[in-house]
């Protein structure tokens, strides 16, 4: 019997939404009541620290097949456990694209060698996400899928989505869409507005992602299918939401650590790391969306780990590539919420761990009885400055490079066992 006690620690608690201070019991990988430690347990003083359940990342891309200089499983594990983050799952816009049980194999076979944190896998919706033609997507399933999407490729097809979600729907399998209106976002750099047009960027209205996002909640209401959106980043989007809560859809939001943090005017001249899709938004939208969050509209808070290399960011604005690496800086990111007064730490955590984990239906992030102590133990205040080049990641294109951050991870846990 193998057996840890976490004394004096600040635990919070995501599912039953209260912070308290205790200890918690550890015993052959799962939560177990504090009375019953045995003699030979090990002890960690937590010295008045957090101590909560590991983050659960929605949405993390691996470069394996394929791209596997930008990021491995090895490295991208080691990058998850120095954030917290205890469970990946990975996205399907691999090269190729995870869209057969073959290729699914492959990456979690590799991930189950290679990581030290769980991974789960999503796969891709339509074949090579090209929107013309669904995936086996029972066959899928069967072979480990939590989830299918085709990523920021939006399927333009109207018909061929349907049938993917009517096939979804009647498997109980998630979908997981970019709402995003393809034709209008094409070829956009960053946000339309007196910013784009100064520096003579191509950009997109806002109204792409309410457009996306309202065609695809009337698919989900004609299918009945369970969806998600991966990136809930603009006001305008916000009342189509809500709308599709009241009517009852099966139907959940998400963003990205870098939209709630990060604002269009963070480009300033050229910046190629505040090159993220879609593109950052204004002030004005940034703040709804942390309001949305504060008050349990958007349910999931992601990384989007995306890494690029630096020859695919070293190169004009409009030709560099999308996307910023997410996994290490995701917590320290979210605790400027926490200390800017906009959500506390149960809320967060419910963001961050409870509400994705429930949501693809996977056993980790709670602290109850039973659980398995995927757990992160950190200091909320501890501060320092983000250095890129000590960043984990194969590849480091994150726009928090010199950033003045708070909160440090001091230990993580998957299953009982410390992995950083």
């Amino acid at each position: 019997m193998s057996a840890i006690l976490f004394k004096n620690a600040r635990l919070i608690d995501p599912e039953a939404r209260r912070e308290t201070k205790g200890d918690l019991l550890v015993v052959n990988g799962v939560i177990a009541p504090s009375d019953q430690a045995p003699k030979d347990v090990e002890t960690i003083d937590c010295n008045g620290k957090v101590l909560a359940p590991g983050i659960v990342d929605i949405g993390v891309k691996i470069g394996e097949p394929g791209e596997r200089h930008k990021e491995g499983f090895r490295s991208a594990g080691l990058a998850a456990a120095a954030g917290g983050v205890t469970t990946m799952v990975i996205r399907a816009d691999t090269t190729p694209a995870i869209d057969t049980p073959e290729t699914l194999a492959f990456a979690l076979n590799r991930a189950r060698d290679r990581a030290p944190v769980n991974v789960f896998a999503m796969a891709a919706l339509t074949k090579g996400r090209q929107g013309r033609e669904m995936t086996e997507i029972g066959f899928l399933q069967d072979a480990g899928a939590v989830a299918f999407s085709d990523g920021d490729a939006v399927c333009a097809d109207h018909k061929v989505l349907a049938r993917a979600l009517t096939y979804a729907t009647g498997l109980k399998a998630l979908v997981i869409g970019h709402p995003q209106d393809p034709g209008l976002s094409a070829g956009a750099a960053v946000t339309s507005g007196k910013f784009a047009t100064l520096r003579g960027l191509p950009s997109v209205s806002p109204m792409a992602e309410r457009m996306g996002l309202e065609r695809d909640l009337a698919l989900v209401e004609m299918t009945g299918a369970a969806y998600h959106a991966d990136q809930i980043t603009t006001r305008a989007a916000l009342p189509a939401l809500e709308r599709a809560r009241l009517a009852g859809l099966n139907v959940s939001a998400g963003v990205s650590i870098h939209h709630l943090t990060l604002n269009a005017l963070d480009v300033a001249d050229y910046r190629t790391f505040f090159k993220v899709k879609p593109p950052l938004r204004d002030e004005e939208d940034r703040l709804a969306v942390v309001e949305a969050l504060a008050n349990g509209q958007i349910d999931i808070i992601s990384s989007m780990h995306t890494p690029q290399d630096e020859e695919s960011k070293r190169l004009p604005f409009e030709e560099a590539a999308s996307g910023a690496v997410g996994l290490e800086t995701l917590l320290p990111a979210a605790l400027r919420l926490f200390h800017a007064g906009a959500i506390d730490l149960p809320a967060l955590f419910r963001a961050l761990s409870y509400n994705p984990a429930q949501r693809l239906g996977l056993p980790g992030g709670r602290l109850t009885m039973g659980a398995p102590a995927d757990l992160v133990l950190f200091d909320p205040d501890a501060p320092f400055v983000l250095d890129r080049f000590k960043l984990r990641s194969k590849s480091k294109n994150t726009p928090f490079d010199g950033a003045r951050m708070q909160g440090k991870v001091l230990g993580t846990w998957v299953a009982g066992n410390r992995i950083h």
